[in-house]
């Protein structure tokens, strides 16, 4: 693992996705966000941690032009934009490797080069000797591992993270924040990272973002100023506990 702090991006050139004023009302008349202005540089990690309901989600399929917003602006400035979701959504017919294929196979990769592609992030993620199993023979951790090097074929710029170790117990959980974090460092992707977990969201960021219940709304932006790559140990020190705490504090009060 590299022992360089990753440098962060300062000007707003560098914004992989820039939120401005955004607002999301729905067709049936429901108000999902308002008034959200996020920044994310190549080199950040953001999280967003709020209520069930308030537009989490929503913010990162706007962010991957899955869906529109009503108000405001949303610039993406790539179109290399990894999406790993809150289940691994793996095809149970075809082996991790084919699996880990199937982005690139869909971006019309010629097939040695998505094989080369493929092979290489599943020896990221940990999965080596893996590349024939199937998604059954699979632990849960497992599973996720390989719907985050599926992603990675793309090299992408921005990765969008939709919950996607909520399901997992608190072991694996951390073991793979540790290895995102490993991932982060070595590619200096911009990322933006949905939780419910405050202290997942503090260890895993160089900023949270807490948002209000629905209408979704920012109420407190944390900077988080440990250095990457992060230490684990980091999670057990009074600092992390202070932090974790402000943020619980926020979301608490959102509530109120």
């Amino acid at each position: 693992m590299s022992t360089a702090t990753i440098p962060r991006a300062t000007t707003v050139d560098d914004a992989l996705v820039d939120f401005r004023d955004v607002g999301m009302t729905y067709d049936d008349g429901t108000v999902a966000l308002e008034h959200v202005d996020i920044t994310v540089r190549r080199g950040e990690f953001v999280t967003v941690v709020g209520p069930s309901g308030c537009g989490k989600s929503t913010l990162l399929r706007i962010a991957a032009g899955l869906e529109s917003h009503t108000a405001g602006e949303c610039e993406t400035q790539t179109d290399r934009v990894g999406f790993v979701f809150q289940d691994a959504t793996l095809l149970p017919w075809r082996s991790v490797e084919k699996n880990v294929e199937l982005l690139a196979e869909l971006g019309g990769l010629p097939a040695a080069d998505r094989a080369l592609a493929a092979r290489e992030a599943i020896e990221l993620v940990g999965l080596a000797g893996f590349e024939g199993s199937m998604p059954r023979q699979l632990s849960g951790g497992m599973r996720m591992r390989a719907s985050l090097a599926r992603s990675l074929t793309l090299d992408p710029d921005l990765f969008l993270f939709d919950e996607p170790f909520g399901a997992l117990d608190e072991i694996t959980r951390q073991r793979l924040n540790d290895e995102l974090l490993r991932l982060f460092d070595q590619r200096g992707f911009a990322g933006l990272f949905i939780t419910h977990s405050v202290a997942e969201a503090v260890y895993l960021s160089t900023r949270v973002v807490v948002m209000s219940g629905r209408p979704g709304r920012i109420v407190d932006v944390v900077d988080v100023p440990f250095d990457m790559p992060r230490d684990p140990d980091i999670r057990y020190s009074s600092a992390f506990g202070e932090l974790v705490g402000r943020v619980s504090h926020s979301l608490k009060e959102a509530h109120a």
